[in-house]
C-alpha cells in the first residue's frame, strides 16, 4: 500500500522537515482573494454590503476586481473586520510600511517603517496652472 505526504515527510532529515513546515505556515497565510478573506471573517457578502452601504452584487462585483482603488479595497477590509496594511519590499532594504498615502489639500505626508526606525517625509504636489 502507497504512504502518505506525512509519512514521506516524516523520512527526511529533520533539517529539511523544518523547512518543508515552515514553507507550510507561509503558505497557510495567504489568501487566494477577497472572497476567501470574507469568509475566513465569517461575514456573508449581505454584511459587507450593509457596512459599505451597498448593494450585495456590488460586493460580489468588487471580489470579483482585479484592480481597484486602495480605498475600495480598505473599505473592503475594514467591512470584514481587519486593517489594511501596505508594505513595500525593495531590493536590498528591508520591508517598509506604509501609513498614509495623502490628503486632500495637496501634500503628501508618508510615515513608513523601516525595521525599528520610522522615517517620515513631505512632498507638496505641484500647483496646477488654469
Amino acid at each position: 500500500m502507497g504512504r502518505n505526504l506525512n509519512q514521506i515527510i516524516a523520512t527526511l532529515p529533520p533539517e529539511r522537515q523544518e523547512r518543508i513546515d515552515a514553507r507550510y505556515q507561509e503558505l497557510k497565510q495567504e489568501v487566494d482573494g477577497l472572497r476567501e478573506l470574507r469568509q475566513i471573517a465569517g461575514k456573508a457578502q449581505a454584511d459587507i454590503a450593509t457596512a459599505l452601504n451597498i448593494k450585495q452584487p456590488s460586493v460580489s462585483k468588487i471580489e470579483k476586481q482585479a484592480d481597484m482603488y486602495l480605498s475600495t479595497l480598505r473599505s473592503y477590509v475594514e467591512a470584514i473586520g481587519g486593517k489594511l496594511e501596505l508594505v513595500v519590499k525593495l531590493p536590498k532594504h528591508p520591508a517598509m510600511r506604509i501609513r498614509h498615502l495623502g490628503d486632500a489639500l495637496g501634500v503628501s505626508a508618508t510615515t513608513a517603517d523601516v525595521g525599528s526606525t520610522t522615517v517620515e517625509t513631505s512632498v507638496r504636489r505641484k500647483a496646477q496652472s488654469v
